[in-house]
């Protein structure tokens, strides 16, 4: 099993993932206090000071306060990162306000669509404000008093998704609510505060008659709401860790598979928020005028949290080039989260895309994209007992013990636009140790060079490369991954439908020029980079020169994912990264 690092032991350098998490830290920071409580003090029929955020958050919005919990995760695992005292403060006053509005009668959860969905994320904010930001005995008392209001308004059991229920029904019988996603926190608490009122409730909620669906590879997935059905899968992985039941890492491992066999070449999944069927062209055909490809911070997050359950799990490092795959192509493209509210919430893959902010003010996404990019340190590196595994590749400091000793690692790289990754190890003396690189199952070629010198160590795709050797102060390791250009087909039923890839890189094209000008496989197999540096790609056609894009660097910018070429029959045509394993 690997273990995470901790927050705090990665720091970043100048790049996209210390651009986004610092960019919603600071968002987060400036959101006023009395406008994030006020839907509960509304509710609580107090005194409510401040103006209403609007959108879907206020007392009588679409989801009343939904996004609290998850700021005040997110603030908490900032703190955890950065050990910045203003943050913890945040946190701390955030924890007791809230605590002040829970009425014994548990009145925020009455006419509330979402009361599971809502409970579950003020438990995980209570939790993290506890395990990251210090609140201590007032967290897990808010916790224990929120747990004791909101169990009368939760339904018996895990039930689906409905979403075609009308206002004034009975909000604890329908669906609306996403009852089965509750488990993974409830374990979680259950081990943080030995309580078994959570070890009861994450059983009473384990959505088992889908997970042993999964489990036995039956694809039940077609049809269902795909965000909330990824967060149930890492239920299924937490309740792996907590009771040792293999059924669920099954389900978690086959339920994966069976969505990454009908993943765009972004890793997006889901065109309109669900899941389609198997072998039907539903995919291709969405590109014709969907716009709602990929519900992107809350997949993202979803996604990258259920690879780094199975990749610690397994060790397998195809989920780390999963988690990679959607890290560099859907999230860090997302618009920045706006203070008014405005938020990135779909990418979009249609023939003429635009990236834009929802309609809805402070919507889902709103709680996910801070969640997840105060995250992104807890995923890049981790640890057994022998060594350290690398996962992904950015501009960081790593510290970390081994044998109980004070390690570091400088990680200094252009990744994902360069494949050179230079590794500099600073160690109080010699220490013999394990490092593992993780080798992208897309390169054709990579090598390691230690000290200058070439490693013969075998660098072969899909695998981490394991150095096992005595280290000493000083030691660096250069790694260099080729980036090959590559087409992957959108599905079988549209060969011709085709991404053009630069390492683990898709390339969009923008719809500067010619948007009508035709492109044959040659051609993009053809594309060159601009310049050494450069983030763009240049295809040349008889008709115009085209410009290709990676998803991080389009901003306002027209752009086409897929392009339409004569069917080939080529080898370079496949599916996307192939299925996971069984």
């Amino acid at each position: 099993m690997l273990e995470p690092l901790r927050h705090g032991q990665v720091q970043w350098a100048t790049g996209p993932l210390e651009r986004q998490a610092h960019e919603n830290h600071r968002l987060l920071l400036s959101l006023d206090e009395d406008a994030m409580l006020k839907p509960f003090r509304v509710r609580a029929g107090m005194a409510a000071p401040g103006f209403d955020l609007g959108g879907w958050y206020d007392a009588d919005a679409f989801a009343p306060g939904s996004t609290f919990g998850q700021w005040v995760s997110a603030l908490s695992r900032y703190y955890a990162m950065m050990g910045d005292e203003p943050t913890r403060d945040k946190v701390q006053r955030l924890v007791r306000a809230y605590a002040a509005t829970i009425e014994p009668d548990g009145r925020f959860y009455r006419n509330n669509r979402f009361p599971a969905y809502i409970y579950d994320k003020l438990a995980a904010g209570l939790l993290d404000a506890k395990c990251f930001a210090r609140a201590d005995d007032d967290a897990l008392a808010a916790l224990a008093h929120t747990t004791r209001v909101a169990l009368p308004h939760l339904p018996d059991r895990a039930i689906p998704r409905n979403e075609h229920s009308e206002p004034g029904e009975d909000f604890t019988r329908h669906a609306w609510d996403e009852s089965y996603t509750l488990p993974e926190t409830q374990f979680i608490a259950w081990q943080v505060t030995g309580n078994d009122v959570h070890r009861a409730l994450a059983m009473r909620f384990m959505y088992d008659d889908f997970f042993a669906a999964l489990a036995a590879g039956d694809n039940v997935l077609p049809g269902k709401h795909a965000y909330s059905h990824v967060n149930a899968l890492s239920s299924a992985a937490q309740a792996y860790l907590s009771l040792g039941t293999v059924m669920h890492l099954d389900a978690a491992r086959r339920g994966f598979a069976m969505i990454d066999a009908q993943s765009y070449a972004t890793g997006g999944w889901g065109p309109d928020e669900h899941f389609i069927e198997p072998a039907s062209g539903a995919l291709g055909a969405s590109l014709v005028d969907g716009k709602m490809s990929f519900e992107t911070p809350c997949g993202a997050h979803a996604h990258i949290k259920l690879m780094r359950y199975l990749l610690r799990i397994t060790r397998d490092p195809r989920y780390g080039d999963s988690m990679e795959r959607v890290l560099y192509n859907t999230v860090l493209g997302a618009l920045p989260l706006q203070g008014d509210g405005h938020t990135f919430y779909y990418s979009d893959y249609s023939r003429n895309a635009r990236k834009v902010f929802h309609w809805d003010r402070w919507p889902c996404c709103s709680g996910t994209l801070p969640l997840l990019a105060a995250d992104y340190a807890i995923n890049l590196c981790f640890t057994d007992r022998i060594g350290l595994y690398v996962n992904l590749y950015a501009p960081a400091r790593v510290s970390w013990r081994q044998d109980g000793i004070a390690c570091r690692l400088d990680m200094t790289t252009g990744y994902p636009y360069d494949g050179s990754v230079s590794l500099a190890l600073t160690l109080p003396a010699s220490l013999r140790f394990v490092l593992r690189l993780r080798i992208p199952a897309w390169t054709t070629a990579s090598e390691v060079h230690i000290n200058g010198r070439r490693d013969p160590v075998p660098c072969t795709p899909g695998t981490f490369v394991a150095i096992d050797r005595e280290w000493h102060p000083g030691d660096r390791v250069e790694l260099e991954l080729s980036l090959p250009l590559r087409l992957l087909s959108v599905d079988t039923q549209h060969p011709g439908t085709v991404a053009l890839l630069a390492g683990p890189l898709v390339l969009m094209r923008l719809l500067d020029v010619d948007s009508d000008a035709a492109v044959t496989t040659t051609e993009l197999e053809s594309a060159q980079r601009t310049a050494a540096t450069a983030h763009d790609w240049h295809v040349l056609t008889p008709r115009a020169t085209l410009t290709f894009r990676p998803f991080m660097d389009i901003q306002e910018q027209p752009y086409r994912v897929y392009q339409d070429v004569p069917t080939p029959g080529r080898s370079t045509i496949r599916p996307p990264y192939g299925s996971m394993p069984e």
